[in-house]
């Protein structure tokens, strides 16, 4: 049985003949920091904020859910603590899905209240933390920082795949660390080269090296949701990722091209469309 078709007999096994695909257009997306991040990462330097709307100013009618984020600080945290009265006025009738960074456990317990689910960035080598966050923290850090969120809230992994400028560093480490501890999901994100960032010049890792990493996190957590999420480059190139993810037995898929939603029907599953961050929805 070659990886293919491990791959896909390990989904068969624990899973319905079905896959998710989400288009998140009634989560908001709110920054507590508004356009500013005092790490400015190698990988972003804040241009992602620019797609989310300031707290102060955020309006959840017609929202369903909330993607509560921002920059971080020095120390690689976001100010999760900062506008908590405006989290809370955005709290009813919505989930609230956090994106909190290196938070210790009084900051966590604070927010604790209106958490129902963490997207933790998760890093498996010392150098890509160190290059691309600017952070002298190291993997064991992650490794705490990851078991103390989960004694409180739901806690979902994200994996960047080539996150050090398009380069594997780490993240076969990260999921064999992840596959030990335990997992309720996993996200795969994949490295999308941003103007105005040190990584603008590099390429993202090659569609190889990405099937080989899902087909790896398929066999190794065979009965575990697998998630291909929404950063990942456009063009061609998410054309064909997102035909491969299907192929490599992923339950969801964020913003899919259209012919991976094609090939899925082809391959005999059915179809969930959902409209909310991947790690709100089940799998």
């Amino acid at each position: 049985m070659d990886s293919w078709q491990e791959a896909w007999a390990a989904r068969a096994q624990h899973f319905r003949s079905e896959i998710a695909f989400s288009r998140p257009h009634r989560t908001l997306a709110v920054s507590l920091t508004g356009s500013h991040c005092a790490l400015q990462c190698a990988h972003c330097a804040g241009h992602y904020l620019n797609g989310m709307v300031p707290i102060e100013i955020a309006d959840g009618t017609g929202m369903t859910s909330c993607l509560v984020s921002g920059g971080f600080d020095q120390r690689g945290r976001v100010p999760v603590t900062s506008h908590l009265a405006r989290v809370a006025a955005l709290r009813p009738g919505r989930v609230l899905n956090w994106h909190v960074g290196m938070i210790d456990e009084g900051e966590i317990r604070a927010i604790a209240p209106y958490v129902d689910v963490i997207s933790f960035d998760f890093a498996g080598d010392n150098d890509t933390i160190r290059d691309v966050y600017g952070l002298d923290y190291t993997v064991d850090d992650y490794v705490r920082t990851y078991a103390m969120l989960r004694r409180h809230a739901r806690v979902v992994p994200h994996v960047t795949l080539g996150l050090r400028g398009g380069k594997f560093s780490g993240e076969y480490r990260a999921l064999g660390i992840l596959t030990d501890l335990g997992v309720d999901a996993l996200v795969v994100l994949v490295f999308i080269p941003t103007a105005g960032t040190r990584y603008a010049g590099c390429q993202p890792p090659s569609l190889a090296e990405v099937a080989n990493f899902l087909l790896a996190a398929r066999c190794a957590l065979a009965g575990t949701p697998i998630y291909l999420g929404c950063m990942r480059p456009g063009g061609r190139y998410r054309r064909d990722l997102d035909a491969l993810a299907v192929w490599a037995g992923v339950n969801k898929v964020v913003n899919p091209a259209a012919f991976a939603v094609r090939l899925a029907k082809e391959r005999g599953l059915d179809i969930q469309w959902e409209s909310e961050c991947c790690v709100i929805q089940g799998p």
